[in-house]
């Protein structure tokens, strides 16, 4: 290590790990990225059914696009690329199974990873084992973990967050509506 780094307290050697992730994050360009703006604008009714579940969120381009969205905002935005990349990997030819492996663990899990995800230590060791021999499922464990932290964590977060949205679009709306209403008498 560098004699200038071993001088500075623990908490900016930490903050500077933090801004080395998320500098590579928006530096790397990954495979596994999705539009940032929906394609068309959503409606009520779409709006509504993710509501319902997480899976009709991720199953929809615009709700998966405003979840994306939402994660760069938290600065977590890493989670929903991961889950992506494994969601391609499953699909995969054989043959190129063992160098997208790697490619993922070193994207997502490996401790120096510029997009590392929350995973356990033993999780990790599991999806490390498992890419020394690729399967179509050798991802499955540490990729449910990530889906199961997004269901219950952001998820309820993003859907709080477009309900405010919601509010306040009404709210400039009748303000408009009340601003044009007496502008005419």
């Amino acid at each position: 290590m560098c004699r200038g780094l071993e001088l500075l307290p623990a908490t900016c050697l930490e903050r500077a790990k933090e801004l080395k992730a998320l500098f590579g994050s928006l530096l790397h360009k990954s495979d596994h990225s999705i539009p940032v703006q929906p394609k068309k604008n959503h409606s009520a009714d779409e709006q509504l059914k993710w509501t319902d579940s997480f899976e009709k969120l991720l199953s929809s381009q615009n709700g998966l696009c405003l979840f994306r969205a939402f994660l760069m905002s938290e600065f977590s935005e890493e989670n929903i690329a991961f889950y992506l990349a494994c969601e391609d990997y499953r699909t995969a030819k054989p043959s190129k199974m063992s160098v997208k492996a790697k490619q993922i663990f070193e994207e997502f899990i490996s401790a120096d990873a510029p997009r590392e995800v929350n995973l356990d230590h033993l999780t990790k060791a599991i999806t490390k084992e498992n890419i020394e021999h690729p399967t179509s499922s050798c991802f499955d464990l540490a990729q449910a973990k990530i889906y199961t932290l997004m269901e219950k964590d952001c998820y309820p977060r993003f859907l709080k967050s477009l309900s405010q949205q919601s509010e306040q679009e009404r709210l400039s709306n009748l303000i408009k509506n009340f601003a044009a209403g007496t502008r005419q008498m």
